[in-house]
């Protein structure tokens, strides 16, 4: 049987972990700035993590949420405790997709309405509900296209404002720095004033923190730093170091009732030790304050490059943007100098994000590599004129 044929392939096939590496079937190791779409969080195949999924499998594994599972009151006090957001309430799913499908029906369901704004560059998953509220039409179907959703600018307040005084809006959704969009973020005063709005009328706010959420910024979320409260926090891709695990925070104001939400896989054993190890070596090896001062050392770096003409993100979500497109030198990257980095929507923008406990001399390795492949690039460019 053939697999369905929907992603191009880089021809590698990573077979270990370890820390900040990957190693393919030939042994030949791999520094990994982008961590499986920043998936990865306290690094590969770490020994606390290891350990808290190998004796809970040994135990039990999975039963359905029929039952009391004492592992999710855990993770969730957990939760509270690492990341500092209080009153709110945690329903567990499996991914970031469902975690905002399940956010967009909770909004419904609170507001009885059913339009939903997003922003340009948004990218908040593809099954139905929030791919319509993904801003690329190549990957909606027509299935996808019967959702009552309005893309606007992003940092627009004004033009915001004017769609929620119409009052059929449930829900404004943004991810508070855009992933695959291109790691732009609106200015605090946005986020402010897309909070008072939607708070004078009733819409609730949802802040997309799959990528940018579990330590990545250097706070817990990234919301955080713009002194708001969103209505619903999603997260996933960190909070499993791999496994497959999402999570939506729901404030308290907003009533649970029986059949709301449901899943099969959310919230199981196995994921919620998973889970409940990561935020433990979060907190114990201090990877957020990691964040931070790595991250002051890569934009020093990155400043002294003069191809590179924009540093965006926060924390370990950096974007490095050149004067030209990158595709080149990313394969140039992978192929010659065994770093893994990623894309955007933006072709010029060169996305890092590293496992949270890498430190200055694995970047060192990265700086060193990019001012090679720098010159083969201007080289090559010569040569080709």
């Amino acid at each position: 049987m053939e697999l369905f044929d929907v992603y191009p392939l880089y021809d590698i096939t990573p077979v270990k972990g370890e820390g900040c590496y990957v190693f393919d079937e030939t042994g030949k190791k791999y520094l990994d700035l982008y961590g499986g779409h920043a998936v990865i969080s306290i690094g590969h195949a770490h020994p606390e993590y290891v350990k808290a999924i190998q004796e809970q499998a040994a135990k039990l594994g999975f039963y359905s949420n029929s039952i009391k599972n004492p592992l999710q009151q855990e993770l969730a006090d957990k939760l509270e405790k690492v990341s500092g957001v209080q009153d709110y309430s945690l329903f567990l799913c499996s991914s970031g997709a469902e975690a905002n499908e399940n956010a967009l029906k909770v909004a419904s369901f609170h507001t009885g309405k059913d339009r939903v704004i997003y922003f340009n560059n948004a990218f908040h998953g593809r099954t139905s509900g929030v791919v319509a509220i993904t801003d690329n039409e190549n990957i909606k179907a027509p299935f996808n296209l019967g959702h009552k959703a309005t893309k606007l600018a992003f940092n627009d307040i004004e033009s915001l404002k004017n769609e929620i005084e119409k009052g059929d809006v449930a829900a404004v959704i943004f991810e508070v720095i855009q992933g695959v969009g291109g790691l732009d973020e609106a200015e605090s005063g946005f986020y402010k004033a897309a909070a008072d709005i939607c708070k004078e009328n009733e819409v609730m706010l949802i802040a997309d923190e799959v990528q940018s959420g579990y330590g990545r910024t250097g706070d817990f979320f990234a919301f955080q730093k713009h002194g708001i409260r969103p209505d619903i926090i999603t997260m996933a891709k960190g909070m499993g170091n791999g496994f497959p695990i999402g999570g939506i925070l729901i404030d308290d104001n907003i009533e649970a009732k029986y059949g709301m939400l449901g899943t099969t896989f959310g919230g199981n054993h196995l994921a919620c030790a998973a889970g409940i190890s990561v935020l433990d070596v979060i907190a114990e090896e201090n990877l957020m304050k990691n964040a931070k001062e790595v991250s002051e050392y890569v934009i020093s770096e990155a400043s002294r490059i003069p191809e590179i003409k924009k540093i965006k993100g926060r924390g370990l979500m950096i974007g490095l943007e050149f004067d030209f497109e990158i595709a080149a030198l990313r394969k140039e990257l992978l192929f010659e100098h065994q770093i893994f980095t990623g894309a955007s929507s933006n072709k010029k923008l060169l996305r890092i994000l590293p496992p949270l406990n890498i430190k200055k001399e694995h970047f060192e390795i990265f700086f060193g590599a990019i001012k090679k492949a720098l010159k083969n690039q201007q080289i090559d460019k010569i040569a080709s004129s």
